[in-house]
């Protein structure tokens, strides 16, 4: 089941009785369009990737010194290991494993993350240096996650800005972005 990346982690969240469960409702909804890069180099794109901004998410409150690794398990999976640490440079170290799956027919650029199972949360690759593989940017179809990757803590704002603006173009709601700490970090 592939659902929308912020229902796929309020979906680990108990729901009261009087309100919709979140899973019923992203299943009932059709993804809409999203263009992603025309292909990935799975092997290049391994390695570790600092979070330089992201859109809240449930699973990713009060972290810091954020990191996503990713490495090539067996032809189209892709081992993940999200990491974090809760609210300062030393604080606790949060982790999540998981697998992704690489979509048939989209050049790489569209990936299923699972970190629970049965559940899968889309992965769009949406923009990326594809020339040296030093910036990226994810996104879901239903515009609720966005993340602002690259392989080094703080890139150029240049660099930055030229990822925002592509989200914004691609209907993200940018003016919700949150600055990823990752001064102090080890």
């Amino acid at each position: 089941m592939l659902l929308p990346l912020s229902a796929y982690f309020i979906a680990c969240q108990p729901v009261a009785d009087d309100t919709l469960d979140p899973l019923l409702l992203a299943a009932a909804v059709p993804a809409p369009e999203l263009a992603v890069v025309d292909s990935v180099d799975l092997e290049r794109y391994s390695g570790t990737w600092y979070e330089v901004a992201s859109l809240p998410q449930p699973f990713n409150q009060g972290c810091v010194c954020t990191t996503a690794t990713y490495g090539a398990l067996e032809p189209g999976v892709v081992s993940v290991l999200n990491q974090c640490r809760n609210g300062t440079p030393d604080g606790d170290l949060r982790s999540f494993q998981g697998r992704a799956f690489v979509q048939p027919g989209t050049g790489n650029a569209i990936l299923s993350v699972e970190f629970f199972f049965p559940f899968r949360g889309p992965y769009y690759i949406i923009d990326l240096d594809t020339e040296n593989y030093q910036w990226a940017t994810v996104g879901e179809p239903f515009r609720g996650a966005l993340f602002l990757l690259s392989r080094t803590a703080n890139p150029a704002s240049s660099i930055v800005d030229a990822q925002i603006e592509r989200a914004r173009t691609l209907g993200f709601p940018v003016e919700n972005l949150r600055t990823s700490i990752q001064d102090g970090c080890s």
